[in-house]
Parts: C-alpha cells; sequence; structure tokens
C-alpha cells in the first residue's frame, strides 16, 4: 500500500472502525457489515498549543428567539415544527421513485416566490432533466440557481461565493472528497461529506436539505452515524405505485417526532392532503361484513382508517394469518384474547387483516378495530357505517384507554359519524362534543354486543 495510506475496516450500519476484518460489529451487532477502505495518515512534526475551552454558566447563556422560514407547503412545515430552521441540516430519505426530488424542487420554487435565494446541486441528474421535472410544476423565478457537481471543495467554494440561504444536496451518496481516497457513497465520504455541509450550515447560518437512499431494510444508507450529525431525519414512505405519500419525522432537534404530512402524487408534482381522513376513507364499501372504521392519531393529528379482516374456514392443518399495514404479532395477539376470553374458536380459520389504501399504523388505539372486525368477519355480520372504533386490548379482554379521546371523537363528529365505541374510562373527557353517540366499553365483550 501507498507511503501515507493504511487500510481499515469499517461497519456499513454504524460506522464503527476497526484494524481488521470482524464478522459480527461490536457496536451494532450487525453481521457481515465490514468493508476495507483505505484512509490517508497525515503525520504533523510540529504539536499545537490546545487553547483553554471557554467555560459558561447555563444562566448566562443568552437564547435568541429563531424565525423560521415557512415554505408555504402546510404538510411539511407541520412535519418540520413549524418551517425551516436557518442553519438547521435536514435529512431526507425514502426509496428512489418516491418523490423526494420532487419535493425538494417544489420547496424551492415556493422559497423562489419569496425572493430568497436557493441553490439546488444535482450529483445524479443533468441540468435538462431538473428543468423537465421543473417545466411540469410550473414557473420558477431567477433566484434559483442549478448546480451539477460532486466534488465536495468545488460545492464548498460556491456556497461560500453565493452565499444563499437554503441548499438542497441531491444526494449524498454520490459526493466526494479528494481528501478521501475511497469510492464515492462509502462509509468515510458519506461520513466526510455530511461533516462538511454540517459545518457549513452552522457557521453560514444556511439551510441545507440532503437527499440519502434507502436500503433494502427501509434505513438510510450508509452508517448511523449520518442521522446523529443532521439536526432533522424525514422519511418519505408510501408505495411508489399509489398516489399517496407520507412524510414522517423520525428525529427532529426543532419540534415533535409524531407528526406527519400526507400527499398525493399528481402530474404537476406532490399536493397536499389537508383531510386525510376522508382520502383514506374513500371508495369504503356499503354494508359490508369485516369493515370496521378506527381511529388512530399521528402526533395532534387524527387519522380515520379502514380496517378489514377475512375469516374463513381453513383447508389444511395449519390456519394462515396475514397482516397488511398493521403487526403481524399483534394480530396473532389479539386473536388469541377473543379465543381465550370471548369463546369464539378461530384456531381452525385463516386470518387476513388490511389497512385499507397502504398506511401503515401501528398504534395501540386500532386494536379495538381490529378486533371488531375479525368478529364482524367471523359472524358475517356488518358493523354500521356510521359507528367509529378505537381502543387498546389487554391480554385480559379489558378495553383500555387511549390518549386524546375528544381530538378523534370531534374529527369523526366532523366526517359525519353518528357513534362513538369507545373505552369508558375515556368517557368522561368528551362530554363536551354534542351531536355524536358516545358508546364506553369495558371488555371486549361488550364490544361484540354491539354487533
Amino acid at each position: 500500500m501507498a507511503k501515507g495510506k493504511k487500510s481499515v475496516f469499517f461497519c456499513q450500519n454504524c460506522g464503527h472502525e476497526e484494524n481488521k476484518w470482524l464478522g459480527q460489529c461490536p457496536m451494532c451487532k450487525e453481521w457481515n457489515t465490514f468493508v476495507e477502505e483505505a484512509v490517508s495518515v497525515s503525520k504533523s512534526s510540529t504539536v499545537k498549543q490546545a487553547r483553554e475551552a471557554e467555560v459558561v454558566a447555563l444562566k448566562h447563556v443568552e437564547t435568541d428567539h429563531e424565525e423560521r422560514i415557512h415554505t408555504t407547503i402546510e404538510e411539511l412545515d407541520r412535519v418540520l415544527g413549524g418551517g425551516i430552521v436557518p442553519g438547521s441540516l435536514i435529512l431526507v430519505g425514502g426509496d428512489p421513485g418516491i418523490g423526494k426530488s420532487t419535493l425538494l424542487l417544489q420547496v424551492c420554487q415556493k422559497l423562489c416566490a419569496e425572493k430568497r435565494k436557493v441553490l439546488y446541486i444535482s450529483g445524479e441528474e443533468s441540468l435538462k432533466q431538473i428543468k423537465l421535472r421543473a417545466n411540469r410544476m410550473g414557473e420558477f423565478t431567477e433566484d434559483l440557481f442549478l448546480l451539477c457537481e460532486t466534488n465536495l471543495e468545488i460545492i464548498k467554494n460556491v456556497i461560500e461565493k453565493r452565499k444563499p440561504e437554503m441548499v438542497v444536496i441531491d444526494s449524498i451518496q454520490t459526493m466526494y472528497s479528494e481528501e478521501v481516497s475511497s469510492a464515492p457513497g462509502s462509509v468515510s465520504q458519506v461520513r466526510e461529506s455530511t461533516n462538511v455541509f454540517m459545518q457549513l450550515a452552522k457557521g453560514l447560518g444556511i439551510s441545507i436539505f440532503i437527499v440519502g437512499h434507502v436500503t433494502k431494510e427501509g434505513t438510510v444508507a450508509g452508517p448511523r452515524v449520518l442521522e446523529h450529525m443532521v439536526d432533522t431525519v424525514l422519511y418519505f414512505e408510501g408505495d411508489r405505485h399509489a398516489s399517496y405519500r407520507i412524510l414522517r419525522g423520525v428525529k427532529n432537534r426543532f419540534g415533535s417526532t409524531n407528526e406527519i404530512g400526507v400527499f398525493e402524487m399528481r402530474q404537476n408534482g406532490l399536493v397536499e392532503v389537508q383531510n386525510a381522513s376522508e382520502f383514506m376513507l374513500s371508495g369504503r364499501p356499503e354494508n359490508a361484513s369485516g369493515s370496521v372504521v378506527a381511529c388512530s392519531m399521528e402526533g395532534t393529528r387524527p387519522i380515520l382508517l379502514e380496517i378489514q379482516a377475512l375469516v374463513c374456514n381453513s383447508n389444511f392443518g395449519l390456519p394462515r394469518r396475514t397482516a397488511a399495514g398493521t403487526d403481524y404479532n399483534r394480530v396473532n395477539l389479539l386473536m388469541a384474547v377473543l379465543e381465550k376470553r370471548a369463546g369464539m374458536h378461530l384456531s381452525n380459520a385463516d386470518a387476513y387483516v388490511n389497512i385499507a389504501g397502504g398506511i401503515k399504523m401501528n398504534e395501540p388505539a386500532i386494536d379495538l378495530g381490529i378486533v371488531m372486525a375479525i368478529v364482524s368477519s367471523y359472524k358475517n355480520r356488518p358493523v354500521d357505517e356510521k359507528t367509529i372504533v378505537f381502543g387498546e386490548v389487554g391480554l385480559s379482554g379489558e378495553v383500555r384507554a387511549v390518549s386524546m379521546p375528544e381530538q378523534r371523537a370531534a374529527e369523526a363528529k366532523k366526517l359525519g359519524f353518528e357513534t362513538c365505541i369507545m373505552p369508558e374510562v375515556s368517557k368522561d373527557m368528551v362530554k363536551g362534543i354534542k351531536g355524536i353517540k358516545i358508546i364506553g366499553v369495558k371488555t371486549i365483550n361488550d364490544a361484540i354486543q354491539l354487533i
């Protein structure tokens, strides 16, 4: 190996460094994740004098209220916690073709309309490709500048010279630094590139969006240290063959991580879905058994969704269970509770549970909705289409309290539902809501009697 260089091994999952190859990473315990990379070793003959760090009392630290940059895209602003914080580093991940570049180009369009200088740096597309996509979205002002470059040193000089208010990097896996000898997309390159952009964002007060590819497991490709370095991590979810997209925040230093934004992909780009509940319930069947509407909370936002269940006799000795959109083990647990506490013989029946629309929800408040859907299909008795159900189910068959029941009931009333089946212990919290019948249940047997 060349003089001044050495070979080290990096874990592709967490970025842990070792001098030799290991089968299992000692930090994240993942198998076969170490890759060999050559790194430069710089030796300095002089020893720098360490300066004394300044210690400041917490009481004397002054905080200035940062005014956020509003993108006028309400769904995105909600997920970010109220808008873009100047000087923040934001990572946007998602499957290929899900709409990451489209969303960020729309953000650039909105900010340019407010006379803000924006720089869009692409390492994957040419200027003509970006222009073709921009033509479908409408008019852009002269405040949007494009740069097709992957060299980190050149990009850094351009940002320091232009000093835009916002920068988009598409994508971080294509960026490379000449000081790092490994290939673009490797652990060393991704870590070095992110560190440079973090220094630019904090030093110049520029908001930087970084696009990151995801692996087959759904996590951002590269070391997990990438997620630790940035201020906000957003994931774009949804089936790219379907029309809707969900933007979910999994890390946010400036806001909540429970909020989601719902978008619909159209010819001219992504369009906000203001009423996600109405969108999820569109096309719901009438008087069909096994169909129940439940309510789940995403941050401060209630979302009504349709839970479908199909229970039929098994033709084999081992019954088949399938869950789409919810936890498979949770469905098996709820069916065991029905078998033990409600006396329903489901051990010889196939069961298929689906959340319509392809959305994924794992909140415990949809437990009672899953139970009602399974019982409705098993007994072939439809649940009233104007009824909404929510509540957590315990192993003893009890229906436990859920958070924010008043918001759930208010959302159901707004969409025209007439009856709300909910935990008895949460009934007192929704007394102020008029125009909807509230039915409290203590156990799953009380709920089953209502079918």
